[in-house]
């Protein structure tokens, strides 16, 4: 019973929606997933045997970083599509309204999250580094839009289940949300050149909690509530 309970006080409910709230409840999943991206990071680094990128190995290894960059964006946007109709939706019954939310705010934040913030840090940590938005290429593009596509079914489907069952889901696709978008902007960063990551891991942790903790919430909970007018109902 008490873990139904629990359920159901992440279930937003009876949020506000208040971006200093939604923070404050997200911030661990941040800080967590944050670690377990180091994790991974670590792990190839190890694997590959690398440092500082090689002459030799350089462009082999940009490649595969900027692979892995753009497999875990697309995979952010099912995760951002599929929390933000589902937190639309389960307070308003305005399709045309759900669906472009749920279609746009995702578009803007998962490249605010992967994207301009990171590319913003490195910037600031000493590295030139580009701002690739994947929604201005259109090979990208062709890629982005059936990942956006199967979100929107998946949270339209996901919404149908009883309310501790959406508790039980916003708590682990919050987790999995916020760590695929850091090991999307650890990707990007490392992908672009910022190969000493390493020596600068604590004030990197700073910068990517906030590039990804502000977006990710304004994403999956503040601008769903927002539009649908959860918080004109409460006040």
């Amino acid at each position: 019973m008490s873990s139904s309970h629990d359920h159901s006080k992440h279930a937003h409910k009876d949020h506000v929606g208040s971006l200093r709230q939604e923070l404050m409840c997200h911030f661990p999943y941040a800080a967590f997933s944050l670690a377990v991206g180091f994790i991974v990071l670590s792990l190839i680094h190890l694997l590959t045997g690398t440092g500082h990128y090689s002459a030799s190995a350089s462009k082999e290894l940009a490649l595969s970083y900027h692979i892995l960059f753009h497999s875990f964006h697309y995979l952010h946007l099912i995760f951002a599509v599929t929390g933000t109709s589902i937190m639309f939706f389960r307070f308003s019954k305005n399709v045309f309204m759900g669906i472009l939310v749920s279609l746009v705010a995702p578009a803007i934040f998962c490249t605010l999250s992967d994207v301009a913030l990171p590319a913003l840090a490195g910037n600031l940590l000493g590295v030139n580094m580009p701002v690739h938005i994947c929604f201005n290429n259109f090979a990208d593009l062709i890629n982005l839009l059936p990942f956006m596509f199967v979100g929107l079914l998946n949270g339209w489907m996901i919404r149908e289940h009883s309310e501790g069952e959406l508790g039980f889901i916003s708590l682990a696709s919050h987790f999995i949300h916020i760590l695929i978008s850091s090991l999307a902007a650890l990707f990007y960063m490392v992908s672009y050149g910022f190969t000493y990551w390493h020596e600068m891991m604590g004030i990197l942790l700073i910068f990517l909690v906030v590039a990804v903790v502000i977006p990710c919430t304004l994403s999956d909970i503040v601008v769903p509530l927002y539009f649908a007018g959860r918080k004109e109902r409460h006040q």
